[in-house]
């Protein structure tokens, strides 16, 4: 038997089984979580809703959906912690279902601070549908056994997720509003995240983790090792800096698509080019896995990243701009891969979940910093608002490569 249980007659079929059963599950999980903001919204401004403000309440739903990710860490220990993590995410997959569903149903039937709750509570499981997931992923494609080339493919694969949860689910939950209710495609949605709980029980139970052994880091503990640890220090200021920069994109495509174009839903077009480069440049990532060490990846890829954001910036036309986003889409996409596959490299094995949640839950905050930090900039022009964007990222890539010149970490 192996170390997953299984037969070891065909470990390579075995694995790639497990990384396909992965896709399908994250793909569920994330296409909810991507989506599940702008269904609320869109729930709270239609008239079935009943709500005298309807804008303002979805706003409020979609922060409740958003900050509780911050607390991820604490629930990252847990699964850490778990003698079979797959419970754990099979738990918060149908918590995540159950509560916004349960907050699809009762607005505008229930108080507004009953139902802010129930989308708090999904968005606390938030964390564990994106890094708590991707922090099991090392083990099912090989990571553990030394295995470079699966392990970076399949972090490729997981990039795709991600892309596809946050191009094709927004844009799912948006189409079946229209068709059919908002109300029913937060439904759907809620639905897609508990059919991943029983597809993540299929998953090979992964071997006994020193976490479980010799007891979790603490969240504390986590913390100053992120800090501490050279790689992940690294790692993370490129994260949380390119992440701002990327926060900026979904308010100044919208100001720049109707700057350089009549049509209407110019804007969104442009989002939609960025959404595509970037499955794109995940899909490619998946035929030819990255080489190299992931630190220095993640450095390179922040580079090309600014460098694709100042691409955006000088842009003369339309057609120019579609081009350029689609290529900031497609660097994106390696840049990402690069994180996952530090995470994946550094992390401790009495700390890995809260690692790669913790990275996470930094980078969805910083995006929506950067998001607001563009609303307030716009006064300068959404072309400046890009140069800055740009100037971000490189300036990120050169803090990485001076502090590793620097520090013996």
């Amino acid at each position: 038997m192996s170390a997953y249980g299984l037969e070891p007659s065909d470990p390579r079929r075995t694995r790639r089984a497990a990384v396909t059963r992965y896709v399908v599950a994250a793909t569920l999980v994330r296409s909810a979580d991507g989506a599940a903001a702008v269904g609320l919204v869109l729930l709270a401004v239609s008239p079935s809703a009943h709500l005298a403000h309807g804008a303002r309440v979805g706003g409020v739903l979609a922060a409740c959906l958003t900050a509780p990710h911050l607390l991820g860490p604490l629930l990252a220990r847990r699964l850490d912690r778990a003698r079979d993590g797959r419970g754990v995410l099979s738990t918060a997959f149908v918590a995540y279902g159950a509560a916004l569903a349960a907050a699809a149903l009762l607005l505008g039937r229930l108080p507004l601070a009953a139902v802010a709750a129930m989308v708090a509570a999904a968005g606390a499981c938030g964390p564990l549908l994106t890094g708590g997931l991707s922090s099991r992923l090392a083990g099912l494609a090989g990571g553990e056994t030394g295995i470079e080339a699966a392990q970076r493919r399949a972090e490729g694969w997981d990039a795709v997720t991600y892309g596809i949860g946050g191009t094709a689910g927004p844009a799912l939950v948006a189409a079946l509003a229209a068709a059919i209710s908002p109300r029913t495609a937060l439904l759907v949605l809620a639905g897609a995240a508990a059919a991943a709980a029983p597809l993540v029980l299929t998953l090979p139970r992964a071997p006994e983790s020193s976490a479980r052994r010799e007891g979790a880091l603490t969240v504390r503990a986590t913390l100053r090792t992120l800090v501490a640890h050279g790689p992940l220090r690294r790692v993370g200021v490129a994260t949380v800096l390119t992440a701002a920069a990327g926060g900026t994109l979904s308010v100044v495509a919208v100001v720049l698509g109707a700057s350089l174009s009549d049509r209407p839903g110019a804007g969104a077009t442009l989002v939609a080019a960025f959404g595509l480069g970037n499955l794109l440049g995940s899909l490619a990532v998946t035929a030819f896995p990255l080489r190299g060490e992931p630190e220095r990846l993640t450095t390179r890829f922040t580079v090309l990243v600014g460098a694709a954001f100042a691409l955006c910036a000088v842009a003369p036309g339309y057609p120019a701009a579609l081009a350029a986003f689609a290529a900031a889409g497609a660097a994106n996409a390696p840049w990402f891969t690069a994180t996952l596959a530090a995470r994946a490299r550094y992390a401790p094995r009495r700390a890995r979940a809260q690692v790669f949640v913790s990275l996470a839950g930094v980078k969805v905050a910083a995006a929506a910093g950067g998001t607001a930090l563009a609303g307030a900039a716009m006064g300068l022009g959404p072309r400046a608002v890009l140069a800055g964007g740009a100037a971000i990222a490189v300036a990120a890539a050169a803090a990485t490569a001076v502090d590793r010149r620097l520090s013996a970490a």
